[in-house]
């Protein structure tokens, strides 16, 4: 069942970088998008270089469009671009004869 345009929902807009996460409770409309809870979040004053045009966003660790409709208790997360691209890493540590994994001692 869609929300009503009028019952209100909570979401979490979520964005990490290597050092601080900050994760900002909004309160919108039924009906609205991942791209205004994140403008309601105003996140982006706080970390200027967010990019979720170029980056992503997902919901609950699953990707997803910033014309996507949420629900009440979605968690949106912005996400920033990767250092090094895993399948990368694995490879170049294939070669070399090694695995990704924690030490073990």
């Amino acid at each position: 069942m869609a929300e009503s345009s009028r019952t209100a929902i909570r979401v979490e807009v979520a964005y990490a970088e290597s050092d601080s996460q900050t994760i900002v409770e909004v309160e919108l409309p039924g009906g609205s998008t991942i791209r205004e809870a994140i403008q309601t979040s105003e996140l982006i004053h706080e970390y200027p270089a967010m990019d979720p045009e170029r980056n992503g966003v997902g919901i609950w660790n699953k990707l997803k469009d910033l014309n996507d409709v949420l629900r009440d208790g979605d968690r949106v997360e912005v996400y920033r671009p990767l250092k090094a691209d895993p399948r990368d890493v694995r490879r170049r540590l294939a070669a070399e004869g090694k695995v990704m994994g924690r030490r073990r001692n």
